[in-house]
């Protein structure tokens, strides 16, 4: 995709976030907020706990197809690719706890204010303040001042399949991480290559499944990154239900599914033991129970 396709797609990105969509009422079908993938998950109660606290109008706000939060971890450094709201970063904000910070980014102005306007009442509510917004592209961290191995978990939830250079965001996805560090990913997949023509439709882009990953596409991003085993171990079919958008893409079939991929060691936590000692320092899909 030429620059100037490539500009065109973000506008249209940032118009869908910022102005056409105000809540998860406005959304055309069920990918951007589902709420039934799940396992059993020793971290659901705690998440749901976290979830209350935060403001009712950041969680209308919030679009995302699963809660892609690891159980452990306190005093971490965390990124959230593609924030919007801040909905994962304020439940972040608890987990991580006072020793730790969260750092959402996210290429909607919009989106970024709804997020800045509760810094201070979050802060009010949690009895400190370790969470901050910035605008940029998740495709280019380093203008947003974003260091080599600065952080242990990067999440992102629904937002990759968005980007129109999935190669470069994973690129800077592994910059930033730490050696040990995470990325734990719940997005949607297709099970086929969608035409990339398709991408220029502002409504099946802005739904997430224009720019849906394809498997196989993905296996072979994380195994060009030094990830060769990859695994799905929970996902949930997602169901179209607009006429006009099934017409131009019913031909496919989308699958929500969760994922955890670790760099190196994987940060210590019962649950990361198990898959560790299941697939190594491969990839693993595993669900997590949301809070959507």
């Amino acid at each position: 995709m030429d620059s100037t396709s490539k500009s065109r797609v973000l506008g249209n990105l940032r118009q869908y976030y910022g102005s056409t969509i105000q809540s998860r009422a406005d959304l055309r079908t069920s990918a951007c907020c589902l709420t039934n993938i799940s396992t059993q998950s020793h971290s659901a109660s705690q998440l749901r706990e976290a979830l209350v606290r935060v403001h009712p109008h950041v969680q209308e706000r919030f679009y995302g197809c699963g809660s892609p939060i690891p159980a452990v971890l306190e005093g971490l450094a965390v990124l959230d690719l593609g924030c919007g709201s801040g909905r994962d970063c304020y439940v972040l904000s608890q987990l991580v706890g006072p020793r730790g910070r969260v750092l959402g980014v996210d290429v909607s102005e919009e989106q970024i204010a709804v997020a800045r306007s509760f810094l201070d009442w979050h802060a009010q509510q949690f009895g400190y303040a370790n969470v901050e917004f910035k605008l940029g592209q998740m495709e280019d961290l380093a203008p947003l001042g974003i260091a080599d191995a600065s952080i242990d978990l990067v999440i992102s939830n629904c937002v990759l399949n968005l980007s129109v250079d999935k190669d470069r965001v994973i690129q800077e996805t592994f910059r930033v991480l730490k050696s040990g560090g995470q990325l734990y990913i719940s997005d949607v997949f297709a099970n086929r290559r969608i035409p990339q023509s398709l991408i220029q439709d502002p409504v099946l882009h802005g739904e997430c499944l224009a720019g849906a990953w394809y498997r196989e596409d993905f296996r072979r991003l994380l195994a060009s990154v030094g990830c060769a085993d990859v695994r799905m171990e929970s996902q949930r079919p997602i169901s179209i239900g607009d006429p006009d958008v099934e017409e131009k893409i019913g031909f496919a079939t989308f699958m929500a599914c969760i994922g955890e991929q670790s760099q190196g060691t994987h940060i210590a936590s019962d649950s990361m033991k198990i898959t560790n000692s299941l697939v190594g320092n491969g990839f693993l899909f595993a669900a997590i129970q949301q809070i959507c």
